[in-house]
């Protein structure tokens, strides 16, 4: 197997991620790649997870500009970078940025950036952007130096703000670890921060120009924009020194993780499906995978405003056919004129085309797209007014509200929970950034998203899903991004990671940084289509399944069983879910890095099925990989799965 065969094995695609170099001066370092820094440390703590100067088009999707004369100098003590950054407009208007990034051992860093433009350059955002990582400081005190000079003292938001918590800011003071501070100063323009957990980012981003300006704007020819940005670390020398980060035992690349499953704490959640209109021939198609998987509901998109009627309806009940699964209907409503009529039409659709619903989702067109906080509300009836329509038109339905958009809006736009039986939202993972490390650590940030939903949901019983890692329709603009080529793209429909080993690793890590939040169902694919565990027409090869079928089918066989609380010694490295089967214990596993990892399990388990590139000719096909003994040790290749446990290995 060629470089390039193995690259499409496990992210989709055969290009490689930019090069990444790692830049040091003494105890200051920082990834360099594509232009930008990420993972800046200092004594090996994370002081910040990236600096980044970004153009985002009139659709916020992001450029991929070219570098030119790119140069970088080393010592020991500094370091210094220094290129050109190109964009080319949709207008062609071509955008260039001089870079100019050093750091120094004392614990300055500098990123300054100069925009010209030949002529007027259309963006909805041309600077920079500052994340802080959330994990250990969400929650911790900071300090906001504001453009006027006043000075604020508060804290990080835990639960996730809706807003933005801080405006108009100059400079931020935050602590990294006992005895190590660190302050960053923006200048150039106003810049504001807005909590990144709302998109799943695992970040607070600060960023410039503030929102509440109108956007898209232009910059202009002969008027160049110069922003800097400049990070300074300060430690109690005695404190810090001692708090330098070295490798525990176990934690490091090539130690070993260790999985442990302790008692009944919960239910996994069902586990679903969506199903599109669209899609329905497909489906039906694959009605022996649909069989095969067994998921315990089925998703069933239904958007008047698209087109979607009658015949639909009819589409919908072919493609489930008898899959036993439990139907909900996911139903966009217009919200144009008499909603008992709008309601009142597709209910009648429903029932024409013998669709046995057990509930029904509704959610206003409108609330397909964003309301960014300072905007005007659309019209739109009150929520309270389309959920009693829906309970006139589907009675005896238990009913779902929320959002089939984004968890950002959710949490923008609460619904009245007294009024629902469920609520629902539902999450993406390339809104803003769209290289596999950034799609991985949108793990890192659910757990925040579960406990702040349930903040304002308390008890109520809740679902997620459609959650995947493209994007099924763009609440931030017109589109989202085409993407024929399949590359790593922000807000794409069709992501490439959906056809590697990546997504099967992904949909894992899902469901396992989302246990805790007592859902009551889970929705991570499609079977065909762009979010399909199904392998698209026309691919070479042509396998019958995609490595993410073999994820979702294992969710479903522990969909609705007593789940086991599980502890991975290295979350962010391998994630697992298990649960109390008929037939015993058994766990799922997934790595979720670019690197082979070996996994410490109960040797109790039994047998372990492993799918990653080593057993690719068998999973292709749909089957599962013969199990094999272990010692207490698993191998599993990057971003494979293993199965383990009674129940899990059926063929």
């Amino acid at each position: 197997m060629t470089q390039a065969d193995l690259l499409r094995l496990r992210t989709g695609t055969a290009e490689p991620e930019p090069l990444l170099r790692v830049l040091a001066a003494g105890p200051l370092s920082a990834e360099f790649s594509a232009g930008n820094l990420r993972a800046i440390r200092y004594d090996g703590h994370e002081v910040l997870r990236a600096i980044a100067y970004l153009v985002r088009d009139e659709d916020w999707g992001t450029y991929q500009p070219s570098l030119d004369d790119l140069a970088v100098e080393e010592g020991a003590d500094r370091f210094d970078v220094r290129y050109r950054a190109v964009c080319t407009g949709r207008s062609g208007a071509v955008l260039t940025v001089a870079v100019r990034i050093e750091g120094t051992a004392d614990g300055t860093l500098v990123f300054d950036a100069v925009a010209t433009t030949d002529r007027p350059f259309a963006t909805n955002r041309c600077g920079f952007n500052i994340l802080h990582p959330i994990v250990g400081v969400a929650g911790t005190p900071v300090t906001v130096e504001h453009v006027d000079g006043s000075v604020e003292h508060a804290v990080f938001p835990d639960l996730i703000d809706p807003a933005q918590p801080f405006l108009s800011m100059r400079a931020i003071t935050h602590r990294v670890t006992e005895g190590l501070s660190a302050t960053t100063r923006m200048e150039g323009d106003t810049f504001e921060m807005e909590d990144q957990r709302n998109w799943t980012d695992a970040s607070y981003k600060t960023y410039v120009r503030p929102l509440a300006l109108p956007w898209p704007y232009t910059v202009e020819p002969n008027a160049p924009n110069r922003q800097t940005i400049t990070l300074t670390v300060r430690r109690d020398t005695a404190r810090s020194a001692a708090n330098a980060v070295r490798p525990a035992p176990g934690d490091t690349k090539t130690a070993a993780v260790s999985i442990s499953l302790g008692a009944v704490d919960g239910t996994v959640p069902a586990i679903g499906l969506v199903l599109t209109p669209e899609e329905a021939a497909a489906t039906r198609a694959h009605a022996d995978l649909l069989q095969a998987i067994a998921p315990q509901h089925l998703l069933l998109h239904f958007d008047p405003s698209a087109g979607h009627d009658r015949a639909a309806a009819a589409a919908l009940k072919r493609a489930v056919g008898d899959s036993g699964a439990m139907l909900t209907l996911e139903c966009v409503v217009p919200c144009l004129g008499d909603l008992d009529a709008e309601l009142g039409a597709v209910a009648a659709w429903v029932r024409e085309a013998g669709l046995a619903l057990s509930a029904v989702v509704v959610s206003p067109a409108v609330d397909l797209k964003s309301t960014p906080p300072g905007s005007r509300w659309p019209d739109c009836p009150p929520l309270a007014d389309v959920y009693a329509a829906a309970r006139r038109a589907f009675p005896g339905l238990r009913l779902g509200g929320g959002m089939i958009s984004t968890f950002t809006e959710l949490n923008r736009k609460r619904p009245p929970v007294d009024r629902l039986d469920f609520v629902t939202h539902t999450t993406v993972a390339i809104v803003h950034a769209a290289d596999d490390r950034s799609v991985m650590e949108t793990l890192e940030a659910l757990p925040f998203v579960t406990r702040s939903t349930r903040a304002f949901i308390g008890s109520a019983p809740y679902r997620i899903g459609p959650s995947t890692i493209g994007m099924r329709q763009n609440p931030y603009g017109s589109r989202t991004a085409d993407n024929p080529v399949r590359r790593r793209l922000t807000m794409a429909k069709a992501d490439p990671r959906q056809d590697g080993l990546f997504a099967a690793a992904w949909a894992i890590g899902y469901a396992a940084a989302t246990a805790d939040a007592g859902l009551e169902g889970l929705t991570l694919s499609a079977l065909t289509g762009p979010f399909g565990l199904v392998v698209e027409a026309g691919a070479t090869p042509t396998p019958s399944v995609r490595p993410v079928y073999h994820a979702v089918r294992a969710l479903a066989a522990f969909g609705g069983a007593p789940r086991l609380k599980v502890v991975s010694a290295a979350p962010g490295r391998v994630a697992a879910v298990g649960a109390e089967t008929a037939e015993g214990r058994a766990v799922v596993l997934a790595n979720l890095t670019p690197e082979p990892a070996v996994v410490a399990l109960d040797p109790a388990l039994g047998l372990v099925a492993v799918i990653d590139e080593t057993t690719v000719e068998i999973w292709r096909t749909g089957a599962l990989p013969a199990p094999h003994p272990h010692d207490g040790t698993v191998a599993i290749g990057p971003y494979g799965l293993g199965l383990a446990g009674p129940g899990m290995l059926r063929p």
